[in-house]
């Protein structure tokens, strides 16, 4: 017989090479995959957040949770009711809500929903506001525990997303 023949172990009725064998015995690969992933644990390229005592930095041009802008002046919601973001939005998950006012021949908002489940943040219902009533902030909390949570109607809107505050 030759030496290549002698080094071959017939388990379980596959034929595995002597070095093979002792590979999987003594676990060499994952030796290996953990010398590669040790070698980047050098603490001086480790970055930790403290996320909740420390809220970390947002991109300046991120678009979180929308907000409806209320006008300073006399406290009431800056939307004309014009429904310009709800035939921008591409999911279609704006509802606006109008009545028409006989004495000032105006329409005035009523209600308004927005549902951020479905919400891509893609900013088309921002642009395409005339009066700059909605807006994208920069807020990234918007986890919640049911899908009717994540149905925003006009005062949470106006309100904007309360996130939980972090007790030491």
């Amino acid at each position: 017989m030759t030496g290549e023949r002698l080094e071959e172990i017939h388990l379980f009725g596959k034929s595995v090479t002597m070095g093979k064998l002792l590979r999987k015995i003594f676990l060499v690969d994952l030796f290996t995959g953990l010398k590669v992933t040790f070698r980047s644990q050098n603490p001086k390229y480790i970055y930790t957040e403290q996320y909740p005592a420390e809220r970390p930095k947002v991109g300046e041009r991120y678009r979180g949770a929308p907000r409806l802008n209320i006008n300073p002046d006399n406290g009431e919601t800056l939307c004309i009711a014009c429904n310009l973001c709800a035939l921008a939005c591409p999911e279609s998950l704006i509802v606006v809500g109008s009545e028409r006012n006989e004495q000032t021949k105006r329409k005035e908002l009523t209600t308004f929903t927005y549902d951020t489940s479905r919400c891509m943040f893609c900013g088309l219902c921002e642009d395409a506001c005339p009066v700059d009533a909605l807006e994208l902030t920069q807020d990234f909390e918007l986890a919640t525990y049911t899908r009717e949570g994540q149905i925003w109607d006009r005062q949470t809107l106006e309100e904007g997303p309360k996130p939980t505050p972090y007790k030491c």
